[in-house]
């Protein structure tokens, strides 16, 4: 394989954000996982974090009053140039949040940089599509319009395996 396109190969982008999911599952801190910036942005469900300082502390406190987390992938493509790298996902999560169970179809976005020996999200983005009519959430597979989401391009794992 060459240089030029091992420089090029997603799979390290992919296997840091399914790694990002299994740890979120095992309830294992999260804030290792992002860049040690003022520009990084994390932005979820009910959320705007910007910069390292309140993404980790936000994430220490999530992982201190979550659990039971399930987090499913469902459409994980990952992209790469050099050393910056780029990822889309819809993925179904449920947890439960001091007492009360939560669950989403949510979509993810992010972009991430390479440190060597380990990639680490620079950006992450988190949402819940809702139906612009209703304010109902449209859940994912489908586009607001009721077609099916364009299904074209490629998988970083291309296994069929409904979770990473």
């Amino acid at each position: 394989m060459s240089d030029e396109h091992r420089a090029d190969d997603p799979e390290p982008v992919a296997a840091t954000v399914r790694d990002y999911y299994e740890a979120l599952r095992r309830g294992e801190p999260l804030y290792p996982y992002f860049e040690e910036s003022p520009a990084t942005a994390k932005v979820g469900i009910g959320e705007t974090l910007l910069g390292y300082g309140a993404t980790a502390e936000a994430l220490r406190e999530q992982t201190r009053v979550t659990r039971d987390w399930t987090v499913e992938s469902h459409r994980l493509r990952a992209g790469r140039r050099g050393e910056t790298g780029w990822f889309s996902d819809l993925v179904g999560m449920a947890w439960t949040h001091e007492d009360d169970p939560l669950s989403f179809d949510t979509r993810w976005t992010g972009a991430l940089v390479d440190r060597g020996e380990e990639w680490v999200f620079v950006e992450l983005h988190v949402s819940v599509a809702h139906d612009p009519e209703t304010g109902a959430p449209a859940g994912f597979g489908t586009n607001l319009d009721g077609t099916d989401t364009d299904d074209s391009g490629t998988d970083a794992d291309d296994s069929g395996a409904g979770s990473p």
